[in-house]
């Protein structure tokens, strides 16, 4: 689903007639589906004191939607412990582009005279936008809005976008305790990356913390959007100020990553004569408790940035929420990063264009060996892993950066129910070349993702040329739900699930059923025949050939002892015939062959290695070549051994 999908009328609520329907009778918008009750509000505990639901023209006298466009300095938060939204919020606010998509025709949603008090908001929930009509009647104690507000008091587009967000959870307490990657994936259909900074070894590793700033730099650039929090140690401690006035358990957001010039003496000794120091620009979402370490606000070290520098930085000493700090700083105090990326969002302009495919599916129960039956449990179940979900797909470049996102449906909707997100994960396996059937016996580990109890899972990973499967999985078998499996490459994949177990011959043909499964992998060749007059190494591949059936290995270049483990698999009406393995010369005209060995693979279902001579072809073909081959087979009459 790319960023300009249709969208989706959440609760089957149609805003334009709506409206139009209000505009008409004269009268205020007031939400049947989610009305101004205590029930919106909380399902487990009573409100804080007296609530009383006001529209705008009931808190100022001129409310607006915005005063002076959107700017990561409104939001504030309020009663609720939702700061993983807030701070997501006050990200996105830094990119205008993207708010067109969220609070969309916002000019014509301004408030003005006769406003019938009806609002459009949009988010996106597993894969569709889904539009969420609100009215503006807002909880309030003695006048005050209880909840998410602009820091400006005549400013309403942070508690309005609030209210819909709730309602799309069905209460305001729903959004208590979240997962600030998974706002910052509804508000931009991005996805989000998890980072513990505890564990990466980032303080003592100086090339680590190069890395990871030069990434979050890139990513920035490309639009990323980031928050980061510090994990606290027990219920205690959340909401904890430590020493230095972050707050635990709070989600900042990152508004900027920058390199900034300051001088080379003195207190800087530190940074050994550096003229540039990474820095970081946060946002607390309360607007208020501040860094007051290094770089805070007032601090002397900002007596060593010049004028030009602090102008250019747009520095502010106010108790705004904003701040920055030194990226070794950073990394110091938080423990969790969140990085939102910025597929193919058109309103932006980004260097790659990625090509993304998407599946929804489930694990369910049902008939055991028939396909209703796929909920095997993560790869620790290993006989019943490979009932799962299976997915094949195909890099074609010689080194491909490929994203994974896995989402099951959020149980927050359903948090008065007691439901919570399962442990979900994904494994991929580097398979046979031309695999089109299920696997049946766990192959080549490529990659395992975090299995973690979280609404979504994300993994980047360099793959090779070549086929994978990857199986989508819940942690134990037998759990159920629906999920949503996405793949970021920068080449179509050809990515098809994979349902069936074997081939099956329908009874009416005069086609043979085949009666063994073989495997080859052309593991390498050794001496091959240097290729020109002047002594050329080769570029060469392998042609597999079985029954009418071919198979290309990728070219290895450069080298007269070529490495291609590639495998391909075969399901053989004639297991008589040999199956043969012609090695070539890639060249730009005309690829040159080089040799040829045959195999016959008679039945043995266990791996054999066997050196193969390399011998002519046609009227040579019992001359023998120079080089060998190495290869690998494997051959049963079980056609699900494999």
């Amino acid at each position: 689903m790319g960023f300009f999908s249709k969208h989706k009328a959440f609760q089957g609520q149609n805003y334009s007639k709506l409206k139009k329907g209000c505009m008409s009778r004269g009268e205020k918008f007031s939400d049947p589906k989610f009305p101004p009750h205590d029930s919106s509000l909380y399902f487990s505990k009573q409100p804080p004191g007296v609530v009383t639901w006001k529209r705008p023209q009931e808190i100022v006298d001129k409310p607006q939607l915005f005063i002076e466009g959107v700017s990561a300095k409104d939001v504030t938060q309020g009663q609720l412990g939702n700061c993983w939204y807030v701070a997501a919020c006050a990200t996105l606010a830094g990119v205008k582009e993207l708010w067109h998509r969220v609070i969309p025709d916002y000019k014509d949603q301004e408030y003005g005279d006769l406003h019938p008090g009806i609002f459009r908001f949009r988010f996106w929930r597993f894969g569709e936008w889904l539009e969420v009509v609100v009215d503006d009647l807002l909880p309030t104690i003695d006048g005050q809005l209880i909840f998410s507000h602009s820091r400006e008091k005549g400013e309403f587009w942070c508690a309005l976008l609030e209210k819909a967000y709730a309602k799309l959870h069905g209460s305001y307490e729903a959004l208590e305790g979240g997962n600030l990657s998974d706002a910052l994936v509804d508000l931009t259909s991005g996805v989000s990356a998890h980072l513990d900074l505890s564990i990466g070894g980032y303080t003592d590793d100086f090339e680590k913390r190069k890395q990871l700033f030069k990434m979050m730099t890139k990513e920035m650039d490309e639009h990323a959007l980031m928050c980061c929090a510090i994990t606290p140690h027990s219920h205690e401690e959340a909401e904890m100020r430590t020493s230095v006035g972050l707050v635990k358990g709070h989600a900042y957001g990152i508004t900027a990553c920058r390199k900034i010039n300051i001088g080379d003496t003195g207190l800087f000794s530190l940074f050994k004569g550096a003229q540039k120091v990474r820095m970081l620009r946060l946002k607390n979402p309360w607007g208020e408790r501040e860094w007051n370490g290094a770089f805070s606000d007032g601090s002397p070290e900002w007596s060593k940035v010049s004028a030009s520098e602090r102008q250019r930085l747009g520095l502010t000493f106010e108790d705004d929420g904003e701040f920055w700090m030194t990226f070794e700083d950073f990394l110091e105090h938080f423990t969790d990063l969140s990085i939102c990326f910025l597929i193919n969002t058109k309103v932006l302009s980004f260097s790659k264009t990625w090509h993304e495919t998407t599946f929804y599916d489930a694990w369910t129960i049902g008939v055991r060996g028939h396909n209703s039956d796929r909920a095997g449990g993560c790869p620790n179940h290993k006989d019943t892993f490979l009932r799962n979900p299976q997915y094949r797909f195909d890099i074609k470049d010689e080194n491909d950066d490929v994203i994974f996102q896995l989402m099951q449906k959020d149980a927050r909707d359903r948090k008065q129910e007691g439901l919570q997100n399962m442990v979900i994960g994904f494994h991929i396996m580097k398979v046979e070349e031309n695999r089109r059937y299920r696997v049946h016996r766990i192959h080549e580990s490529v990659a395992t993702s975090d299995y973690i109890r979280t609404r979504s899972i994300f993994l980047r990973e360099q793959l090779k040329e070549g086929r994978y499967v990857i199986i989508p999985t819940s942690f134990k078998p037998e759990e159920t739900g629906e999920f949503l499996l996405r793949m970021f490459t920068s080449r179509d994949p050809d990515a098809k699930e994979l349902i069936k177990e074997q081939p099956k011959v329908p009874w009416y043909s005069c086609v043979k059923k085949p009666v063994m499964v073989t495997t080859i992998t052309v593991k390498n060749a050794s001496d091959l025949e240097k290729q020109t007059a002047f002594g050329g190494e080769a570029d060469s591949y392998c042609i597999i050939k079985c029954e009418g059936e071919s198979v290309r290995t990728p070219v290895d270049k450069k080298t007269c002892n070529p490495k291609w483990n590639t495998t391909a698999i075969f399901y053989r009406t004639k297991p008589e015939q040999p199956i043969t393995i012609e090695v070539w010369n890639s060249n730009m005209l005309m690829d040159g062959f080089i040799g040829q060995a045959e195999v016959t693979a008679p039945i043995n279902p266990s791996y054999v290695q066997v050196e193969l001579p390399l011998f002519g072809r046609r009227k040579e073909k019992s001359v023998e070549k120079q080089g060998r081959l190495v290869i690998q087979v494997y051959s049963d009459d079980d056609l699900t051994s494999i």
